[in-house]
């Protein structure tokens, strides 16, 4: 069974003027989330700044968004799921933090590819392998190697989706072709979500069930109805609000995300905060394509 279709956010992480997770703006922004349509959650991924937060923190956000998750579905009356990101590049650490996570109720788990030792495709089987076999949740495996250097090729995963808990990727290659080869080798076995906004239907049109998403924390109801009118058969609607989002999404990576979608958020007034070092604030430049593209979707 798939951990969901449709959008799931991957939800940027607010710190308060002193630098401390601002669980507020937290719920804040996940009520709203659920409240507009989104389907399930991605908590510490990397729109969430993970790799900057402790270990500690990591776990403070992740309960905190099974916690608001829970009581935001109830009032709206319907379970949303939090996948929760525990990548890293030590087998070891992506283990222990993976059990942690399990833990404190998290309904899946997101592991990147391990960034910066560049492990072969080889190493990639025996890192997914073992973590599927040590842990006893559902899996989702994220391929994004404009960020770690690695590209998870098609016919690794499909020997990985023949373990019983990798129900899914997250492909954000950039690769049409790429993505293509994995549904036709993978269908039936793994789930495959849009990683880049601008690909989202496509994708689904090849057999993907939604995407884990950016441009998603500040227009959720356009980018679930993405999802929901192309599954509908309103393929016309869905193509519509599929290339309305474009220009907004090409100013969202103008500079490094999160670094626009947090001023984005500040915007509408979620007070998200900085991001932390090495990544800035965003500059006058960026925030003023924010205000014109946002303006035009009507979202500010």
């Amino acid at each position: 069974m798939s951990i969901f279709t449709g959008s799931a956010p991957a939800i940027c992480t607010p710190f308060t003027p002193a630098g401390h997770f601002n669980y507020d703006a937290y719920e804040k922004l996940i009520h709203f989330q659920i409240e507009n349509g989104t389907d399930a959650l991605v908590a510490c991924g990397t729109t969430g700044e993970a790799v900057t937060l402790s270990r500690d923190e990591q776990l403070e956000v992740v309960r905190a968004a099974v916690s608001i998750a829970k009581e935001a579905g109830a009032k709206y009356g319907r379970k949303v799921p939090v996948i929760a990101g525990a990548g890293g590049n030590d087998t070891a650490k992506c283990l222990s933090l993976g059990r942690d996570l399990a833990a404190i109720g998290a309904d899946a788990l997101m592991f990147a590819t391990p960034y910066y030792n560049k492990p072969s495709q080889r190493g990639l089987l025996q890192h997914f392998t073992q973590l599927a076999a040590a842990l006893d949740i559902p899996l989702v495996l994220y391929n994004v190697p404009s960020r770690t250097a690695v590209n998870m090729q098609a016919k690794t995963l499909a020997e990985l989706a023949k373990l019983p808990n990798i129900v899914a990727v997250k492909e954000a290659s950039n690769d049409i072709g790429q993505i293509a080869e994995i549904c036709q080798l993978c269908e039936g076995q793994l789930d495959v979500y849009s990683g880049n906004d601008d690909q989202i239907l496509p994708i689904l049109s090849l057999g993907g069930k939604g995407v884990i998403s950016t441009v998603a924390n500040i227009a959720p109801r356009m980018v679930h109805d993405v999802v929901a009118k192309f599954f509908a058969g309103d393929l016309t609607e869905s193509r519509r609000l599929q290339l309305s989002l474009i220009p907004l999404v090409r100013v969202l990576f103008a500079d490094v995300n999160p670094t626009p979608v947090k001023a984005a958020l500040n915007m509408l007034d979620f007070n998200m905060g900085s991001c932390r070092l090495p990544l800035t604030d965003a500059d006058d430049t960026i925030l003023a394509l924010l205000r014109r593209e946002m303006s035009a979707l009507g979202i500010l």
